[in-house]
């Protein structure tokens, strides 16, 4: 699937994008899986490897990972790179839901 699909997909979608050899990354994983769980059906939570999708993230200008990014309708409303509180996470893409 295009990025361009992936963004649209729901009208609010979280992109994560991480590295298998990430630290960070492998402790936000169990995060992200119980934020996916409670968002099921409401909003749609990608998660892309820099490895794999390395063109995509250069487009998207991902500098670190873990990078969190929010889109509504299509469009980037909020980024944020490292490790973040998983409530602090699950409020910020509520806010937008």
């Amino acid at each position: 699937m295009e990025y361009e699909q992936i963004i649209n997909t729901t009208p609010v979608v979280v992109v994560e994008f991480y590295a298998t050899w990430c630290p960070h990354c492998k402790r936000m994983m169990p995060v992200v899986e119980q934020i996916k769980e409670l968002l099921a059906g409401t909003v749609d939570i990608y998660q892309l490897d820099i490895d794999e999708n390395d063109t995509v993230a250069e487009a998207q200008e991902v500098e670190s990972v873990p990078t969190f990014l929010i889109y509504k309708n299509g469009l980037e409303q909020w980024r944020q790179s490292g490790e973040i509180d998983g409530q602090e996470l699950l409020s910020r893409i509520q806010s937008y839901v």
